[in-house]
């Protein structure tokens, strides 16, 4: 099978968990010629799996590559980001975009300066589930939408080091919320807490309010012994249930048949439910197609630089909110890029 980006000459910094997945999509649509780790041996096994170089200095591979991937620590987003830019490389940036505000709008910054596409990787946003739902909501298929509330919790991971379950988990659904909402967070209220006695938070539910009137609800947590990924819609007529794993969507939707008003208990609901059939498709491969169709048609990505900061505005306030127990407006950054 021909590669889609064949033309393209990509690289990977940072190949663990997350940026060796990387690596194998690009290698599969595109020219992987460079892979960059921390930890030698284990970069230098990358770079053999795929048949690509290594390079232990990563900006040694920028005079190689026209595109990369970041997925290091997110303490070093910032300044790999940075470094590419401003090496002419365009870049996807795994999320959160950075550690701070501050440092988001640094890339931002960069990129725009430098005339180079800067993606975030939001991956739910190239979920099929969430795709279809957007154009549903905006054919206004559902009546007008009441609240979005997403569940995303499962046990504690081992390869988390330098966040907390906010950062981790919530920013997924943060930037879900906000897309599918179509308005800017106006306030969040958030409580939760370290039940494992670990470094950052690990459990919290977090209610968001909307500029449109929308409320958005997410609950995350790393103390759940299984994983869940859902995501519920409630409108005027309907209730939307969806799994973001299953790439499952169900439409319920009811009305009381013979209902005696002197008999409640025996009151008949007739609930009819409708499933979509949604192509399922991996959300990771469609972000990376995205990033590459980005630079070679020239459109804007679909999750760029300001959504991730749009998101990270929205992190810290839960975080702020959580440690202040007060609810927080959402501050209005200007974004003069």
């Amino acid at each position: 099978m021909s590669k889609k980006h064949k033309n393209l000459k990509t690289g990977v910094i940072g190949v663990g968990s997350m940026g060796q997945n990387h690596a194998r999509v690009y290698n599969e649509i595109s020219n992987l010629v460079a892979v960059s780790d921390l930890n030698f041996e284990h970069g230098k096994r990358i770079s053999e799996r795929f048949d690509t170089n290594f390079f232990e200095d990563y900006k040694d591979m920028f005079s190689e590559v026209d595109a990369v991937s970041v997925a290091v620590p997110t303490s070093l987003h910032l300044d790999v980001a940075k470094s590419a830019l401003e090496a002419g490389v365009h870049v996807l940036v795994e999320k959160p975009l950075a550690s701070s505000v501050e440092e988001s709008l640094q890339i931002i910054q960069s990129a725009e300066k430098n005339q180079k596409i800067l993606s975030v990787g939001h991956i739910e946003r190239h979920n099929p589930v969430v795709s279809y739902l957007k154009k549903a909501l905006n054919n206004n298929e559902y009546g007008a939408p009441i609240n979005f509330s997403t569940r995303r919790v499962s046990s504690l991971p081992t390869r988390i080091r330098d966040v907390g379950v906010v950062y981790d988990l919530a920013i997924h659904d943060l930037d879900v919320l906000r897309y599918l909402s179509g308005a800017e967070a106006s306030s969040v209220y958030a409580v939760g807490g370290k039940a494992n006695s670990i470094k950052y938070e690990d459990h919290s539910s977090i209610l968001i309010e909307f500029d449109n009137g929308i409320i958005g609800f997410s609950e995350v947590n790393w103390l759940t012994p299984m994983k869940v990924r859902q995501l519920t819609i409630t409108s005027m007529d309907y209730f939307i249930r969806s799994d973001y794993s299953e790439q499952s969507i169900e439409i319920l939707s009811s009305e009381y048949l013979n209902l005696d008003n002197s008999n409640l208990y025996s009151a008949n609901l007739d609930v009819k439910k409708d499933i979509i059939q949604v192509k399922k498709e991996e959300p990771l491969k469609n972000e990376i197609l995205d990033f590459l169709s980005s630079i070679v048609n020239h459109h804007e990505p679909k999750v760029s630089g300001e959504d991730g900061l749009r998101a990270m505005i929205i992190a810290n306030s839960v975080l702020e909110s959580i440690n202040t127990g007060k609810k927080i407006d959402i501050p209005k950054y200007p974004l003069n890029l």
